[in-house]
């Protein structure tokens, strides 16, 4: 049996395998992160730290915004309270010393926030503390009719370029897939200095609650068919953007893993299928990946890569409008 190749290259880190823990609950314990690299993680990325962590510890917001307030009970209500925040500032940057003592895997710091400000320094500080990279998490819904689309983008533009000014680990941006040009953006942030792309970022929708008519989180756990948008357009951003390209989202198995990568994702990442299964989970995956590939003769994940992107696919128009078409017209009624 010849032997399969699994290694990939994702922000200039040589991986042994495309198959990356995300952002998640499972990060908060170091012995997790033990548990991880064993069933065969090849890299995890960290849970977040918010800018509002970092702007309530600077600043102390929560205790001068809440003194004298009584009479404007709705201002108590502009910013997070306190108890919503797993660890503070210094303990997430001491986790991740943790964090890579513990494990020879790469650490990947998460850092999630919606305007330029002072808060990005923490992103040096994170490079100091030990983290092989930067997954910048930008999220910000639009609310605003005086904010334009143009406005918007530049701010996901500022951002990047203040973190990339203070780091020189490579920084992946974590995107939504909800702009008017995805490609374009992806170019531009290619420009203003992203490593990397992480398509897409799943954002957990609230809900009402009928009992106490209150608005409540809501927190759903996607299923494969979320990996489409991803697959979509990794494939069409293939080849035409030199950064690194992760899909997460919707990977909960050997074949959406496999789909993603032949679209050309560099690596892809797992998250619900972990917090479903558990972390051996991976075991099954990674042997998935090879018992597929050994029956199919693929040698290494570098052949498969990008074998089904839009430019090396044999109808291109498969990942445009006309396969919309041909998806309605050949859908039928029993």
């Amino acid at each position: 049996m010849s032997t399969i190749d699994l290694s990939t290259n994702y922000l200039g880190l040589q991986l042994k395998n495309p198959l990356v823990a995300s952002a998640s609950p499972l990060s908060e314990k170091i012995d997790n992160y033990r548990r991880l690299e064993d069933a065969g993680a090849a890299a995890v990325v960290n849970y977040s730290l918010f800018e509002e962590e970092i702007r309530r510890d600077v600043f102390e917001l929560h205790h001068h915004l809440t003194y004298g307030t009584e009479s404007f009970a709705e201002s108590l209500t502009y910013f997070p309270e306190p108890e919503m925040f797993t660890l503070g500032p210094e303990q997430y940057l001491e986790h991740i010393r943790q964090a890579k003592q513990a494990v020879d895997i790469p650490v990947i710091a998460s850092l999630n926030g919606r305007s330029p400000g002072g808060w990005t320094q923490y992103a040096q500080l994170m490079q100091q503390a030990g983290a092989d990279a930067l997954e910048l998490n930008i999220y910000f819904l639009a609310t605003d009719p005086q904010h334009s689309g143009a406005e918007i983008e530049q701010r996901y533009l500022d951002i990047v370029q203040s973190v990339k000014t203070h780091v020189s680990i490579p920084v992946a941006v974590k995107l939504s897939p909800f702009f008017s040009s995805m490609a374009n953006m992806a170019t531009r942030l290619e420009q203003a200095g992203a490593d990397g792309l992480v398509l897409f970022n799943r954002f957990y929708q609230p809900d009402i609650d009928l009992e106490h008519l209150e608005v409540v989180p809501n927190v759903v756990l996607s299923n494969p068919v979320a990996s489409r948008v991803p697959l979509r357009w990794i494939a069409i951003l293939f080849d035409r953007v030199r950064c690194s390209l992760a899909a997460t989202s919707g990977v909960h198995g050997a074949e959406d893993a496999l789909k993603l990568l032949m679209a050309g994702a560099d690596v892809t990442m797992l998250c619900s299928a972990l917090l479903k299964n558990g972390v051996d989970y991976l075991r099954v995956v990674t042997d998935g990946l090879m018992r597929w590939m050994e029956e199919h003769e693929y040698e290494s994940v570098a052949q498969m890569k990008g074998s089904l992107s839009q430019r090396a696919c044999p109808d291109p128009a498969a990942f445009e409008r006309a396969n919309y078409i041909k998806a309605l017209r050949t859908y039928h009624l029993d």
